[in-house]
Parts: C-alpha cells; structure tokens; sequence
C-alpha cells in the first residue's frame, strides 16, 4: 500500500466503542470541549502534519516526541501508522487531552461516510472508557509542513473530515493510563500511553 494512502488510513485509526458517557474518576469535572466540530479537526490535523517522520508524535514508538508542536491549550494524542506503541508522556498540568478513537480526512464526503461504517475500537483512561464524540464529514482547512510525514504538500489544504474523537478533562496530577486501539479492514493500531501530569 502506498506510503501516503498508509498514513491517511493509520494516522487515524484507534478505532471507535459505543458507550455509555462516562468521564474517569481521575479527571477534573470541567465541561466538555470547546472547539468546535471543524475546529478540533483542523488543528488535530494540522498538529499530526507539522513534523517529518523523524519527529512526529504519530510515528513515535517510546514516546520522546510527544511533546512535538503541541499547543498550549490542548494536548493532543494519537494512534499509529499500523501496529503498536507504548509511549511515555508529560503531560502539562491544566490541559485537557483530546484526539481521535477514528478519523480520516479525503476530498470527498462518500469517502468519509465508507470510512465510518465497519471502524471500531476504544479509548479508555485509567480502565475507564471515553466518551466518543461522533463528527460526520464536514469541511475543514488544515495546514500541513514542508517534509510532513503523511506527503502532503505543504501549505493550506481543504478537505472533508470525519471521526469518532475524545475530549478528556484536565487530569490530576500522577500518572495515569490512555489506551487508544482500533482496527478498519486490514489495518489496526494499538497504542498503550504512559502520562505523568506535574503537580501545579
């Protein structure tokens, strides 16, 4: 499969769970995300294409880029090009975490309606599932780097998006555990998080 069709699968998937909400019992209560449904895509997808792949915190295996372009009022998480990682991350203390449990962006909305059908997984925090917040296609503007790992060309690009994405509180300060896993047809990723939140 080629390289660029490999990461647009993988990048994406950690798959998708039908579960009751439920917020872990290691995060602080504050409301749900404030980005929006384009928003949360955009800068997600713009975040997974700022780096090469030397570098990027999708490709990483140990967890020593996680902290590579992240913005500073999210942390942003991710799954594999395929197969598994177990990453050990900070996490700044404040920020809430979020990523997707399955995602794809395409320039056409059927692309993304086949990509949804068939997908699933789960992301769990401390052995607790996440509530997946479900995105149908809709347009997004994202920016990628020169040399991006997924081949695209730099500069501005618009797209249709779609996915299944978690929103995690702020966390307390200790360590705690993220689990993203998911499959799609022949591909899957599993990714095993280690995070250690600083006290304030």
């Amino acid at each position: 499969m080629p390289r660029p069709l490999i990461a647009a699968l993988a990048l994406l998937l950690a798959g998708c769970a039908a579960a009751q909400p439920r917020v872990a019992p290691s995060a602080e209560p504050t409301p749900a995300s404030d980005l929006s449904n384009t928003d949360l895509q955009a800068r997600w997808w713009t975040w997974a294409s700022a780096s090469p792949e030397e570098r990027n915190p999708v490709t990483d295996e140990s967890g020593q880029f996680c902290a590579e372009d992240q913005p500073k009022d999210v942390w942003f998480f991710a799954g594999t090009f395929g197969g598994s990682a177990q990453r050990t991350c900070q996490v700044p203390a404040g920020r809430p975490l979020a990523g997707p449990a399955v995602n794809l962006h395409s320039n056409n909305t059927s692309s993304c309606k086949a990509f949804m059908t068939g997908v699933k997984g789960s992301v769990t925090l401390d052995g607790q599932l996440v509530e997946l917040r479900r995105i149908d296609p809709v347009e997004i503007t994202f920016v990628a780097a020169r040399d991006n790992v997924m081949g695209l060309s730099a500069g501005k690009l618009a797209t249709q998006a779609c996915g299944l994405w978690a929103w995690i509180p702020p966390l307390k300060p200790g360590e705690h555990e993220l689990r993203v896993e998911g499959e799609s047809g022949d591909f899957s990723t599993s990714v095993v998080y280690r995070l250690e939140v600083p006290a304030d």
